[in-house]
């Protein structure tokens, strides 16, 4: 089940549900090693997390990250944090939910990943997927997922329908960092049996030199998820400007397979697409393909193997690519 599943499961129980018991802080430790062809890259990493209840409905997450790897300019293993060679501090908040006359209301506050699209942890890594998506990695004129923000957010809603909007200032620990300014961040979603559909928007600040970024960069954003019988079925599109004068278009479709009969094995594919369009020769069109397969050895050591076919620009994209990884994860 995804971050997303499972957090609509649990606003739709939220209504009904009586008083729980608080859930006690789970600490969870993982290690990753891994492998790709492309470059000869090698890499490495830990990410320990913290989260649990320390009140009534008051929920609290911490989350830090060190990674390193052999280069720093291929995108390989680079799916939920950075590869910088230094530790940090990736998500700090708390959050609490309320519930208004049958109606949905939270609360968070303190550093977290920017709430556009498919954004959680959880969804982008650890999954199969070894690489972010083209549309969702450092410097290639879109968002990132190393974006971060420190401030606040509120969800309200009914069980079927909710509303997030985020204020809050950058907060970033990739490769890039938006100037600091004041962001605003909306995501509206909404649940209808096995399908999760949402719409997002982000009016930030660009993270190129302002030599020549002038402006504001605001982008939109649709996503999708259905899951039936072992399936599921996801995708996001964006469309915006890195900064005034340009144009980003950008999506993926993935496809996650682990039905009876595959055992330990959650079979993988990824199509997408990214559309810089500036000024020649500074625009931009990348095109990847990606199968590959999720395999759980025991349970805490996992198997990730990803085949890749780029296309376009930048320069470095071209053939193939093979990325293995091995992640051994252990909670208590």
């Amino acid at each position: 089940m995804t971050r997303y599943a499972a957090r609509a499961t649990l606003l739709l129980c939220a209504l009904h549900a009586g008083a729980a018991a608080a859930q006690p802080i789970t600490m969870e430790a993982s290690a990753t090693a891994g492998h790709s062809s492309e470059d000869a890259v090698s890499a490495a990493a830990t990410q320990l997390r913290a989260f649990g209840d320390v009140g009534p409905r008051i929920h609290v997450y911490a989350e830090a990250a060190w990674g390193t790897t052999t280069d720093d300019q291929v995108d390989a293993f680079g799916a939920a944090y950075p590869y910088q060679n230094r530790p940090q501090i990736v998500e700090t908040y708390a959050e609490r939910m309320f519930r208004p006359r049958g109606a949905i209301l939270g609360v968070k506050g303190g550093r977290y990943r920017t709430p556009f699209g498919i954004y959680a942890a959880s969804d982008q890594s650890y999954n199969g997927f070894l690489r972010p998506p083209l549309m969702r990695y450092d410097g290639y004129f879109s968002i990132s997922n190393n974006f971060l923000e420190q401030g606040a957010d509120l969800i309200a809603g009914v069980p079927r329908l909710t509303v997030e909007a985020t204020v809050g200032a950058p907060a970033d620990i990739g490769s890039v960092h938006r100037r600091s300014g004041l962001d605003t961040v909306a995501r509206a979603q909404a649940y209808a049996g096995p399908i999760v559909a949402g719409v997002s928007y982000i009016r930030t600040e660009p993270y190129q030199s302002p030599r020549f970024a002038h402006g504001r960069a605001e982008f939109g954003g649709l996503d999708l998820r259905v899951s039936y019988s072992g399936v599921e079925l996801r995708g996001e599109l964006i469309d915006g400007r890195p900064f005034a004068g340009t144009k980003t278009i950008g999506w993926y479709t993935d496809l996650m397979v682990h039905r009876v009969g595959m055992g330990p094995v959650t079979a993988l594919a990824r199509i997408e697409d990214l559309a810089y369009q500036t000024a020649p020769p500074f625009d931009m069109h990348g095109r990847r393909q990606t199968v590959g397969a999720r395999v759980r050895i025991i349970q805490p050591l996992a198997l990730q193997v990803n085949l890749i076919h780029q296309s376009g620009a930048p320069a470095a994209y071209g053939g193939q690519a093979l990325d293995v990884a091995l992640t051994y994860t252990v909670r208590r």
